[in-house]
């Protein structure tokens, strides 16, 4: 006897056949058929995660890390909402995911069932595309349309730019199967492949485009965030032109990449005619941390700015944009740089005065040895240790600018990861343990202040050891990035209400994970435990420090302070 939600049952058929290897799971009953096919597929990892908010978050860092989508399924009502955020971010940072949500049947919507609410459409523009099976299969029609459905659904959550995807899907009762009931996957269940190529420029496209940079003097390279990829930068390196990357742009081992570039541009802000403005701008990647970059390519924008991206939408970042050049940034920087005669011919140029950006970590060096315990001394202290191969994992607010200080060396061959699609603090320990679980056999390291790390301590409440995941958490007792940016500094409201002073610790977290837990609150501390975060286990070090001396480190290692 067929349980009677056999056809739900292939669509896990489906999904592997189409390369998604991976689901988290969050409990519910609506979804059970769902999660009966999946959990029995042979080629599908099930991870089971309560908190569908952190479930989609870690969802999203298996994406991030695999670049093959993943598969989210939960129960009815306000369950799917709570994959909200997450979707927001897939949308913005690229990543494929495939919402499966279970629903009342399409009659008792607005009837005050329980756990029912209006679930189609609700992620709105956030999500690629939405789409819902029938409610009943006892028409082949029917059958051969939730699998031509999901075809389609996968292959647009993963066609670029890649993104979430949403499939509801309607339940009647009864859900769970019975023992005499047949369950098992069909080897002929129909789906449909999607093969794609890649944006090839015609020859006369680039004849201009050779012609115009052959005739350009000054032309800057920039990276938003973007994977590392060794051909991408083996190819930037054949080319003359500076490049400018934020950290988790992943171009710092190129040789033409300028370290710390913000350095320069905040030591020309008082002397601007020291400043040498691109005629071009060739920018490729996604989001850009840098207001100062922003705000001067704004002021002094360039004659032209090319955009490098196969195809979808294109902000117009620095309000100069000119051109959208419709292919990858790998394919066309090899090209470029294969059209060796231009390459020899084209001059390097300095936007501006060559300065030694080394005297920052002179800085550092100094703010370490004289000042009180400090973040931006730890992250120093803490970056300059990563072993090579690490995956860093930066939450927003204060993490995420302490290490675009710092900087990453050439030598360093470490990938950097951080949500900027919508740059929230709400998923980002979440992110870092689905990177972990995707990639078992890579360091993760996630460094993160207290307000993000409370918000989602629920990343950490599922099943799953974590032995290659260290955790540094900032804990200055609130937000402590409230104090540092000119608006709310000062304001009568801001401890109470933009700060948000808060007394809890990460230890019960920590400890309740499985993780070993490493307290520090002084330099010594910090130098003697700092060796562990090296062990074959999970490590969460808590790093307890006072938002004065936060507030007058992070002044202390501004460039304007080096001695130039």
């Amino acid at each position: 006897m067929r349980y009677s939600h056999y056809p739900i049952i292939n669509i896990a058929a489906v999904c592997a056949r189409l390369g998604v290897t991976r689901a988290v799971i969050s409990p519910g009953s609506r979804n059970a058929p769902l999660t009966i096919a999946f959990a029995r597929h042979p080629d599908i990892q099930c991870y089971s995660v309560s908190d569908e908010r952190a479930a989609a978050f870690i969802a999203l860092g298996m994406a991030q890390q695999s670049g093959a989508p993943v598969a989210l399924i939960c129960t009815s009502g306000s369950a799917g909402l709570n994959y909200a955020p997450a979707v927001a971010e897939a949308f913005f940072s690229r990543a494929p995911l495939l919402l499966l949500t279970a629903d009342r049947p399409p009659e008792w919507i607005d009837q005050a069932d329980g756990q029912t609410i209006r679930q189609r459409d609700m992620y709105g523009k956030h999500c690629k595309a939405a789409y819902e099976i029938p409610a009943d299969y006892s028409h082949p029609d029917s059958v051969w349309a939730i699998y031509r459905t999901m075809s389609e659904a996968i292959h647009t959550a993963t066609a670029f730019p890649p993104g979430a995807v949403h499939v509801n899907m309607p339940f009647r009762e009864p859900f769970y199967p019975k023992p005499e009931h047949e369950i098992a996957f069909d080897e002929d269940v129909k789906i449909f492949s999607e093969e794609r190529g890649s944006m090839q420029l015609s020859e006369a496209s680039w004849c201009s485009i050779v012609e115009k940079l052959s005739k350009t003097e000054k032309i800057l390279l920039v990276a938003g965030q973007n994977r590392m990829e060794k051909p991408l930068i083996e190819a930037l390196n054949r080319l003359p032109f500076p490049l400018f990357g934020d950290i988790f742009s992943n171009i710092h081992t190129a040789t033409n990449a300028v370290f710390r570039y913000e350095a320069g541009l905040q030591l020309t802000e008082n002397n601007l005619a020291e400043w040498q403005p691109p005629d071009l701008l060739i920018t490729f990647g996604q989001s850009v941390l840098s207001k100062a970059l922003k705000n001067r390519l704004r002021k002094f924008p360039p004659q032209e700015h090319w955009h490098i991206q196969e195809s979808g939408s294109v902000p117009d970042v620095f309000q100069s944009l000119t051109r959208i050049i419709r292919t990858s940034p790998l394919l066309f920087f090899q090209t470029l740089a294969e059209k060796s005669a231009f390459v020899q011919k084209a001059t390097a140029w300095q936007p501006f005065p060559p300065v030694d950006m080394h005297k920052g970590d002179r800085q550092f060096e100094e703010l370490w040895q004289t000042a009180a315990l400090n973040e931006p001394a730890v992250v120093y202290r803490l970056m300059q240790v990563l072993p090579q191969g690490t995956t860093l994992h930066l939450a927003n607010s204060m993490a995420v600018r302490y290490a675009q200080a710092v900087g990453l060396q050439r030598w360093q061959a470490v990938e950097v990861f951080c949500n900027r699609g919508t740059s929230g603090i709400d998923g980002c320990v979440s992110t870092a343990v689905g990177h972990a679980l995707a990639s078992p056999d890579k360091l993760h390291v996630l460094l993160v202040g207290d307000i993000a790390f409370m918000y989602d301590r629920n990343a950490l409440w599922h099943n799953y050891a974590l032995p290659n995941l260290r955790i540094v958490v900032l804990n200055n007792g609130g937000g402590g990035i409230f104090r540092m940016i000119d608006g709310p500094r000062g304001l009568a409201e801001t401890d109470e209400y933009f700060v948000t002073r808060q007394a809890l610790s990460a230890r019960s977290a920590a400890e309740d994970a499985g993780f070993t837990y490493l307290y520090v609150n002084n330099k010594e501390r910090f130098a003697e435990l700092l060796p562990q975060l090296s062990a074959d286990s999970a490590v969460l070090m808590e790093v307890v420090t006072q938002q004065t001396d936060n507030e007058q480190a992070w002044q202390f290692i501004q460039p304007r302070n080096w001695q130039v």
